[in-house]
């Protein structure tokens, strides 16, 4: 999930919670208006009540039956309100309600002495005899004698309750025909207009983001090197977008100093690398002359010497030294090799060939030297049709010639080594397999390493170890192709080298 959309879904969920909030907020404050509003009505009413009729006690205790259309006649015009008349302990004397009360009952009186009082509340919310599971917006006044008694100053309660289900009935109506239409179309709009205005607040923050993210990724695809950017770190700077004031413009010139930083590097690395090369290429060029001087050298002492029995001696030695000398010929050969396959410069000459040719070639090539080993050679062919890839055939052939000639080091007599060809998918598979000795697991993964030598399973005495970069020429190769080296091997269960290769040499490559 991108920046900009968390940011936009985190903008949305605020403001759709907040137009929840306020919606829950106008519902409740609409409720305490409509709380506050019956209460202050109904006071106002027993107010005028109680100054008009003083003697309400008498007219019940006189007349009870007449008390009670008294009542009803006052609330005529209140339908959504019932009238009661309390005693001092909250027991409804009187009533106007439809439902009949049992005997003896009773109201808390908590709510009624806090509505009677003097002290201004907003409303009071107490019970409704008809429906004692709910609570109601109620008023009291407390109601005296004529005759006034020294032990009885207060002689009950009128008390009023405002029916919650009648009072709001219009007003709710009236609420969602004022409130729900307009309100809702207002908060609605609002929320477009607020979504608007976070769209081009989120697009103007990470705008510099996006802007610096696609100038690396440029910058990623070029490269360092001087095709793809220029020297110095006043050309590499307008790559990236420009410094702004904020976060992102202290990031964007972070990245400005870290790629002048990461181009002198690279600089740097790129003159070492060629010096290395040119090096070793020079070395490798000035050593073959003099190495083969001297292996002409000791082949003509060893003519020379080869009919005399006095010379034995000198002859192991020089069987030695020739050994000695073709083996730091070979090694100088990869060393020249190697650098000349690592130029940048270095370009493949690819053609398309059909590689089970390849292979028999290779294996013809090396079945005599294997015969004198008692190793058998051969190439196996899984199917019939021509396995083409497009491949620089002198550098393939070298590869696997090199693979040949390291399962041969290690193979002893009666060892069988197979080549095959086939196609899996868009690749070319080339495998070389040895049933000899096997490699620990502990060499495998550095067995591509330049001069890795394994000394568990190479006899020194034989002179044929290599020096580690038989098997590294073979990566190389692989590598320019566009492909990779894969190897599978145990201890005594004997090797297989994969070579996949593309079937058509990737655009860099050509």
């Amino acid at each position: 999930m991108s920046v900009r959309l968390k940011i936009a879904l985190t903008i949305f969920a605020t403001g759709l919670v907040t137009a929840l909030a306020v919606l829950a907020t106008v519902v409740v404050a609409f409720q305490r208006f409509e709380h506050e509003t019956a209460f202050q009505r109904s006071s106002a009413f027993l107010s005028r009540v109680v100054a008009t009729y003083d003697n309400l006690f008498e007219l019940h205790e006189r007349h009870p039956e007449d008390f009670q259309v008294f009542l009803k006649n006052l609330v005529l015009f209140e339908p959504d309100t019932q009238l009661y008349l309390l005693d001092t302990e909250g027991r409804v004397l009187a009533s106007t309600g439809s439902v009949v009360l049992p005997p003896d009952f009773r109201v808390a009186m908590g709510p009624v002495r806090q509505a009677a009082s003097a002290m201004p509340s907003p409303y009071v919310m107490g019970d409704d005899p008809e429906r004692m599971d709910a609570d109601a917006v109620i008023a009291a006044r407390a109601l005296g004698r004529r005759a006034i008694r020294g032990d009885q100053p207060l002689a009950g309660y009128l008390y009023l309750v405002c029916h919650k289900e009648g009072l709001p009935a219009s007003r709710w109506q009236a609420l969602r025909s004022a409130f729900a239409r307009p309100a809702m179309g207002l908060i609605v709009a609002i929320m477009t207009l607020t979504t608007l205005l976070a769209a081009l607040v989120i697009a103007s923050v990470t705008r510099p983001l996006e802007r610096l993210t696609s100038a690396v990724a440029a910058l990623s695809m070029r490269g360092l090197d001087k095709d793809g950017l220029q020297e110095g770190a006043a050309e590499a700077q307008p790559l990236l977008p420009p410094a702004t004031r904020d976060e992102f413009g202290q990031l964007t010139l972070a990245f400005g100093a870290m790629l002048t930083t990461l181009r002198q590097q690279w600089d740097a690395l790129r003159r070492l690398d060629h010096f290395r090369r040119e090096a070793v290429s020079n070395l490798s060029h000035d050593l073959r002359s003099p190495l083969t001087a001297t292996t002409a050298c000791i082949e003509t002492l060893q003519a020379r010497w080869a009919g005399d029995p006095s010379r034995d001696e000198d002859l192991r030695m020089a069987e030695m030294a020739l050994r000695n000398t073709r083996n730091a010929a070979r090694m100088v050969q990869a060393l020249g090799d190697l650098a000349t396959l690592d130029e940048p410069s270095f370009q493949l000459r690819a053609e398309t060939v059909d590689l089970t040719e390849l292979i028999d070639d290779v294996a013809a090539r090396f079945a005599e030297r294997a015969t004198q080993r008692g190793v058998t050679v051969e190439a196996v062919h899984h199917r019939d049709q021509p396995v083409a890839a497009s491949v620089d055939i002198e550098l393939f052939e070298r590869a696997l010639a090199n693979l040949v000639d390291n399962a041969l080091k290690f193979c002893g007599p009666g060892c069988r080594i197979t080549l095959c060809a086939d196609v899996e998918g868009s690749e070319v598979a080339v495998t070389v397999a040895d049933t000899g000795p096997g490699i620990p697991a502990a060499d495998l993964p550095h067995l591509f390493d330049r001069f890795y030598q394994s000394r568990q399973t190479v006899a020194p005495a034989t002179g044929e170890g290599g020096k580690g970069l038989g098997l590294a020429i073979v990566k190389r190769i692989a590598e320019l192709h566009g492909g990779r080296v894969e190897v599978t091997s145990a201890p005594q269960e004997g090797t297989r080298v994969h070579l996949y290769l593309p079937r058509e040499l990737p655009s860099a490559a050509r």
